[in-house]
């Protein structure tokens, strides 16, 4: 009996050190990003931290929950969870609240829950659950179409109720398709259409119809077996520039002017000095506002509480999306680096352990997880740093928030319970 409890605490606890490393150190620049004048009490529901502080004491008690079902109940009920998520999303357009603009909220009290933020850990059970049931290997037409169905669903809704940073996320997927047997064609074929993108918004449909002529008589003439005739590749050069036509057609006519101007500024495709000025003013202001305090923690940060910039809240609502401008400022490049690293042996860690997995359901799951929050990772701190457009996701663990912090926590629980019950199964 002593053998069989010792078992049941087997989880790997290089992953919860980890996740327990983040949570602590996201709390600490959340307390930093949000506090007014003295902290006096830590518990203060007026504030985000003392909010946060709560939001964490939960976090632990929803970890036990989650650990106290055994494995097989999220294998067996996968589909059931995927529709009450389904579901919830459905319901925000009857009893939702708007929140800066999006339609992502349900109110209850003084609290708000964001069901977009639990129905990834749903969907990453739904797609494990269908890929481990039929055995597939994603070589099937049939198969992708209906895997794609079951993420384009929440994705779909989300994006309709007007939260497109949410939405991209749910691509992350493909890296998990990729792996169970995806062919390699379909990462080439969106690997070009993003560089043709690029190109439309920067370079003007004449320059990337052009470059992309050239890339495509070079293929053909190179290839030594040309099995594909001159005509094939013609179409292709159609499509292509159609695709690039539509790409600048829908950034014109299909954006609001904000979402244009964060593309612009990206790119850098405004030349007239006077309207660049009043867009940076407008939608590029949390950004040059974080860029210069990242810039001005110098390597070793300015100390706990200590960073100008965050305390005299020169970036708005730091302590949620833009919280890693905080870790760069009073923590310097020695702070930043430690985040990433944390987080990249997070990512990493799981991709170890999904590959150990006795089942394929588990190393779905794994891969889910490591590919969400990969996503999130990068975009967020890319978006921080200037590195790629704003769009408003949160850093995992880091960020405030009850509904992200709870949603990251089961989907990255659910996976350590899995691989708990592969090491108690040896």
């Amino acid at each position: 009996m002593l053998r069989e409890n010792q078992r049941r605490f087997k989880f790997d606890w290089i992953t919860i050190i980890i996740f327990l490393l983040l949570v602590a150190f996201g709390y600490v620049n959340i307390l930093s990003a949000s506090h007014v004048g003295e902290i006096t009490n830590y518990f203060d529901m007026g504030q985000p931290y003392g909010k946060q502080t709560v939001f964490i004491g939960l976090t632990f008690i929803l970890i036990i929950l989650i650990l106290s079902f055994e494995a097989k109940f999220y294998e067996r009920f996968a589909s059931i969870i995927y529709i009450v998520a389904i579901l919830s999303l459905l319901g925000l357009f009857i009893f939702g609240k708007d929140v800066n603009g999006a339609r992502s909220w349900y109110g209850i009290g003084s609290m708000t829950i964001q069901p977009s933020e639990f129905a990834k850990f749903a969907t990453a059970l739904a797609v494990a659950k269908y890929i481990s049931d039929l055995q597939t290997n994603m070589e099937t037409l049939k198969d992708q179409i209906r895997v794609a169905a079951i993420i384009f669903t929440p994705a779909l809704l989300i994006l309709l109720q007007n939260d497109a940073g949410s939405t991209i996320v749910y691509l992350a997927f493909f890296f998990v398709f990729y792996r169970e047997g995806l062919q390699q064609v379909y990462l080439i074929v969106a690997l070009a259409l993003i560089i043709l993108a690029v190109l439309s918004l920067k370079y003007g449909l004449i320059v990337t119809s052009v470059i992309a002529s050239i890339i495509l008589l070079v293929r053909y003439f190179l290839r030594k077996k040309k099995r594909a005739s001159l005509i094939q590749y013609i179409l292709v050069l159609i499509i292509s520039i159609g695709f690039a036509y539509g790409v600048k057609l829908f950034y014109e006519h299909g954006l609001k002017p904000h979402q244009q101007n964060r593309i612009s500024l990206w790119l850098r495709l405004e030349k007239d000095p006077a309207k660049l000025e009043r867009m940076k003013k407008a939608e590029a202001y949390n950004l040059i506002q974080s860029e210069q305090a990242i810039s001005s923690g110098g390597t070793y940060g300015k100390g706990f509480l200590q960073g100008t910039r965050t305390t005299g809240k020169f970036v708005p609502e730091q302590h949620t999306d833009y919280i890693f401008s905080t870790v760069g400022e009073e923590w310097g490049f020695l702070g930043s680096s430690f985040v990433v690293i944390l987080f990249v042996a997070l990512i990493v860690r799981i991709l170890y352990l999904a590959e150990s997995q006795k089942s394929q359901f588990s190393r779905v799951y794994g891969y889910g997880v490591a590919s969400i929050l990969f996503v999130h990772f990068t975009i967020n701190t890319g978006m921080v740093m200037g590195l790629i457009p704003t769009v408003g996701i949160p850093l995992p663990f880091f960020s405030y928030g009850g509904s992200g912090l709870w949603g990251f926590t089961i989907l990255l629980f659910i996976f350590i319970k899995l691989d708990s019950n592969k090491i108690n199964e040896w």
